[in-house]
């Protein structure tokens, strides 16, 4: 990859979600607004090698999309359009209202109750997230073709109803505040541990940007516990990033990370967060109990300080308020440190989750740990031909090249590696 190719890569990781979301501000039409963000970009890698990198590479994209953006509207404009035209050209006039941040405006606009849930969801990372059509698909566990329909759809349905590039009043926003949460969770997720295999194993614009818009939306709605939740359990989360991936691209599960490498602000503000919560006494929901158990993870300085009974604790209040097959994987691992491996297998296997690759890491794990090597074999091939990340694959390799005959007997209060503390991503 040359200089320039790298330029223009760095630049849609920093750039394209800011790109569409002024786009949209400014035009009002959402398939507008991607196209012509991707014709900037497609620009820039013609211009850029010959013109040398900008350097305002956001300004030098915006230009240029908006140039293309009004070429757009006046090749295409129709009679009888000529009013649509004008509001187009001349840029909206509405009040930035509760939100004046265009990205964090965006999620609200993508996450309108018109739309199914799936669509929200879709349709933001798409957007927001700059995920592709087949990175969404993995995270859904669904086809491309399918995703893709879906993110057509939604944005048809915007255009149809009219919904506007806005937010709803301030009054308002605490309703549709559930599915923005799902989304930056998802962005988070996707960052953290990337899906796609030509990808580097942890994508921190998405981490970072997930971040940053999970505390706008604290700062706009202080007290939903949910929005504290969750952006405690992304800083908790993030705080392990520097340890997560070896110097040769292996992921390194909890048990074997150096823990003086995490970020010891990130877990004081993280921490500091999820006793705030504890002390309005009010019953916690899905992101403040994730953010508990993380916290009781950060707060062990050694793997065998653990409090696993806390955890699982945790976990069995997850479990009542959503109880879905991957939080209960989750909590099965953890149970694993209690009441031992072969516990926790039979909870394992009773999942419908064959199609996960967390879930056959979870077995291969569980089953070497019983020393049943030929079984554990099977399912660590199993997890590796389903496991999209490049670090985690080369870790399950290894893990899976390691075996023997021999029953593994881990030191007291170390974890099968993996055991997960976001749903939806194993080995942290």
């Amino acid at each position: 990859m040359t200089d320039v190719d790298e330029a223009v890569a760095g630049a849609y990781r920093a750039h394209w979600a800011r790109l569409v979301a002024t786009l949209t501000r400014r035009f009002g039409d959402l398939d507008l607004a991607e196209e012509m963000a991707a014709e900037a970009f497609a620009a820039a890698v013609h211009r850029w090698p010959v013109d040398g990198v900008p350097a305002n590479p956001n300004g030098w994209l915006t230009t240029t999309a908006q140039r293309k953006a009004v070429d757009r509207i006046r090749r295409d404009i129709r009679r009888g359009d000529k009013h649509r035209e004008a509001l187009m050209l001349s840029g909206p006039a509405e009040q930035l209202g509760a939100i004046d941040d265009d990205r964090l405006r965006l999620v609200f606009t993508c996450c309108h109750p018109a739309l199914a849930v799936p669509a929200r969801v879709a349709l933001t990372l798409r957007l927001v997230g700059g995920l592709t059509v087949a990175e969404i698909a993995r995270a859904f566990l669904v086809q491309e073709s399918t995703m893709g329909q879906r993110i057509t759809r939604a944005k048809a349905k915007i255009k149809a109803a009219r919904i506007p590039y806005g937010v709803p009043l301030r009054a308002d926003v605490p309703a549709r505040v559930t599915g923005v949460l799902a989304v930056l969770y998802l962005i988070f997720n996707e960052g953290y541990l990337t899906s796609d295999p030509d990808r580097e194993a942890v994508r921190t614009d998405l981490t970072g940007e997930a971040i940053r818009l999970a505390r706008l939306v604290h700062a706009l709605l202080p007290a939903d516990g949910e929005a504290v939740g969750l952006l405690a359990l992304m800083l908790l989360t993030e705080a392990r990033r520097p340890a997560r991936v070896s110097a040769t691209g292996v992921l390194v599960p909890l048990v074997e990370q150096d823990r003086g490498a995490w970020d010891r602000d990130l877990i004081a503000e993280g921490h500091a967060l999820v006793r705030a919560r504890l002390a309005t006494g009010q019953a916690p929901g899905r992101y403040q109990l994730l953010a508990a158990i993380n916290a009781v993870h950060t707060d062990a300085r050694d793997i065998r300080d653990t409090d696993w009974s806390q955890i699982v604790a945790l976990y069995d209040q997850l479990v009542r308020l959503d109880p879905v097959p991957i939080v209960r994987l989750n909590r099965a691992i953890a149970l694993a440190e209690i009441d031992g491996p072969q516990v926790a297998l039979a909870e394992v296997d009773a999942l419908p989750l064959d199609g996960y690759h967390a879930f056959h890491a979870t077995r291969a794990e569980l089953l070497r740990r019983l020393g049943r090597s030929g079984p554990s074999r099977a399912a660590y091939g199993r997890a590796i031909e389903l496991s999209r990340n490049t670090a985690e694959t080369a870790y399950l390799v290894r893990r899976r090249d390691q075996l023997t005959g021999r029953v593994v007997r881990p030191a007291p209060g170390a974890p099968a590696p993996g055991e997960a503390d976001l749903p939806g991503a194993f080995a942290p």
